[in-house]
């Protein structure tokens, strides 16, 4: 398969081409480099742009006549898609219209798209299934959430073949070493976390220790890059095998904690991880991870290589190379 992906040169967007190329499909690669990384798309071509622009997109199109759209071009900082919610809703929301009105006008109906667990906002119950209730408390999980409303009216209106992946907290990196984590700023716990044990500096910071929770700290779901790259493939073939359009939970259902992060990367780096206990951050709940039965079930997909030190270990190697 040709497959169109959209933002392929960031993060998730990479190890996702390299899990095509590996299944036997041509990647083709659309991303403006604001956040990606041109060094990043080693799989296919690459045409850099703003899927905004609804012509360049037709030219692309046509050029490379996609059978599949893989869309993870968003801006995805939490904090700052509450203080400058244009720049989300215009990127994250009009780009996606954009984008599905250029499939529309070509003829390309198969799309899978990244989404995120801050779909869900604050939940009363754990784990997150895909039916709890989505009620996004920050400007970032609200885009989100309106691109899979538009997906679904989409698939009424216009016959879209979709698949939302809620992600929960991606991390690691490819584990033979050609591209890994790379944001300015990180934000990230676990990349934050290896920074403070390779370099001298400030130590990491550990935002509330008096969560009810076994240790103290704060339990995410993490799942590793790879994996996710994986669901993505698995997903397609879904959907080209006739699967019904609908949303899957992407994580590991086994929380781990900020604790058991700093031993991690201890044991991984040989070195002591320094850091520094501080309040909580306002609005982070005790415990976030997910149900992902019915990924395994729909989509025969499990996390192979989300165990913590395998995360942390692929990561560590990763930070060690020389950066972006």
């Amino acid at each position: 398969m040709r497959v169109l992906v959209v933002g392929g040169a960031g993060y998730i967007g990479s190890h996702a081409c390299k899990a095509l190329h590996k299944a036997g499909h041509q990647p083709i690669v659309v991303d403006s480099l604001v956040y990606g990384h041109k060094q990043a798309v080693k799989w296919g071509p690459l045409e850099v742009g703003d899927i905004s622009d609804g012509n360049w997109l037709d030219s692309v199109f046509a050029r490379y006549n996609p059978e599949v759209v893989m869309h993870f071009a968003a801006f995805a900082y939490v904090g700052e898609s509450v203080t400058d919610p244009a720049k989300y809703y215009h990127n994250n929301v009009s780009g996606t219209q954009s984008l599905l009105d250029a499939m529309r006008r070509n003829h390309v109906w198969t799309l899978i798209f990244s989404s995120t667990c801050a779909t869900y906002g604050e939940v009363t119950k754990l784990p997150i299934e895909e039916d709890t209730p989505q009620v996004p408390i920050n400007p970032y999980g609200y885009t989100k959430l309106i691109v899979e409303r538009m997906m679904a009216d989409y698939q009424r209106a216009y016959g879209l073949a979709w698949v939302a992946l809620r992600y929960f907290n991606a991390a690691g990196a490819d584990p033979e070493g050609e591209i890994g984590e790379s944001h300015d700023p990180e934000t990230h716990a676990i990349p934050l976390a290896i920074a403070a044990a390779l370099r001298s500096g400030d130590g990491f910071k550990v935002f509330g220790s008096d969560y009810e929770t076994p240790d103290g700290s704060a339990l995410r779901d993490y799942i590793h890059v790879s994996d996710l790259a994986d669901a993505h493939v698995k997903a397609m073939d879904y959907l080209l095998g006739g699967g019904a359009p609908t949303a899957f939970n992407l994580g590991t259902g086994t929380p781990t904690s900020v604790f058991e992060i700093i031993n991690a990367v201890s044991r991984v780096t040989g070195s002591n991880l320094p850091h520094d206990l501080v309040p909580r951050r306002a609005g982070d709940p005790p415990a976030l991870y997910a149900a992902a039965n019915k990924a395994k079930a729909l989509l025969g997909w499990e996390p192979t290589r989300s165990d913590i030190d395998t995360i942390v270990r692929t990561a560590v190697n990763w930070h060690r190379q020389p950066a972006y």
